[in-house]
């Protein structure tokens, strides 16, 4: 559930490069242009940008996590004059494009979920599979995921964890981390991963699964406000694409392709179905047409070379002309949950 966006691959000279998972199929949906200018809002390591800039196109990076906009240091200087970056929420993109003095760009690109440079860095504190502190903060700024498990009520613990983690056991969960939390405040990974352990238990039919996986999810979705992020940034893709622009995102859980899944779904609906009974229902113009009907997942050699994409999916549409609209999150698909660092209720 908790799966990383890149691959590492060595390069000539002993470099490590990071290959995003469903590359193909994402430059296939994009199509860039030479001469284009492309989003994209999940930075990360660069790859997806790589390849657009190595298409022609001028890309502006954008990423929250001030490692990765340090990271890409090297690939700006390869590509002084058509790579910017902003170090910035992709949920703001399009203000971040204006800014940049472009009212409207040809492709949107985003991969959303965790990287795997951060899943790798044991002192971020996303992995339960590498002790580290207890963070998760992809800003590296505000409250933490152990603010949340040593602050919140047991309730409120208990619908992140079942609704953001779909565990079934998330009442049980949340009632251990209270009990453990009364005797020491957590700190590390590991002393929450091995209370969730004792609650959850092995699956012995998914040996390879930590049990601690949906409960670690849902943190780092809560702490980074990952779904509201995820359908912000939907709508502020619709709002400076321009026709004829492409919308390109991955996802890596149910959750995230949900919201992506029902936004172009609403978007691209031309007529509302009726009944013998009913008048068919009038609708606002669509703002989108698929370029991708339903989803596109990783191939057989892509999950063999790079285990992390087994569950990536991959939906993407195409800008029409009619006028963005306003988008409800919660009718997105975005569940309303306890209000702790100014997610919005």
């Amino acid at each position: 559930m908790m799966t990383g966006r890149d691959e590492k691959k060595e390069v000539a000279g002993g470099l490590t490069r990071h290959i995003p998972v469903l590359l193909e199929r994402v430059m296939q949906a994009m199509n860039p242009q030479e001469g284009e200018v492309i989003i994209d809002g999940t930075f990360g390591a660069g790859g997806y940008s790589r390849a657009f800039l190595e298409a022609g196109a001028t890309v502006i990076g954008v990423d929250r996590d001030p490692d990765a906009i340090a990271g890409a240091a090297d690939l700006v200087a390869a590509y002084p004059d058509r790579l910017l970056m902003v170090h910035g929420q992709f949920v703001d993109i399009d203000s971040h494009a204006r800014e940049l003095g472009f009212d409207a760009v040809d492709g949107v690109v985003m991969d959303l979920g965790v990287s795997s440079m951060q899943l790798d860095q044991a002192e971020r504190g996303f992995s339960f599979r590498n002790d580290g502190p207890l963070d998760m903060r992809m800003e590296q700024d505000g409250p933490s995921a152990a603010d949340v498990v040593n602050t919140l009520q047991q309730k409120d613990l208990t619908r992140i964890i079942g609704l953001l983690g779909e565990e079934k056991k998330a009442s049980s969960v949340a009632h251990a981390i209270c009990r453990a939390r009364d005797e020491k405040p957590f700190e590390r990974t590991s002393e929450l991963a091995h209370v969730v352990e004792k609650v959850v238990g092995r699956n012995p039919k998914k040996p390879g699964i930590h049990p601690a996986t949906r409960t670690f999810q849902a943190l780092r979705i809560y702490v980074n406000g990952e779904l509201h992020q995820a359908a912000g940034a939907l709508a502020a893709a619709e709002r400076i694409l321009k026709p004829g622009g492409r919308l390109v995102v991955v996802t890596f859980h149910s959750l995230e392709d949900r919201i992506v899944k029902r936004f172009l779904a609403d978007r691209c609906k031309t007529r509302a179905g009726g009944s013998r009974h009913l008048p068919e229902q009038d609708v606002p113009p669509a703002t989108f047409e698929f370029v991708v009907k339903g989803n596109q997942d990783a191939s057989e050699a892509e999950v063999a070379a790079n285990p992390r994409a087994r569950s990536a999916r991959l939906r993407a549409g195409r800008r029409l002309a009619a006028p963005a609209r306003e988008l409800d999150i919660h009718d997105a698909g975005v569940p309303r949950l306890f209000e702790f660092r100014g997610l919005g209720g």
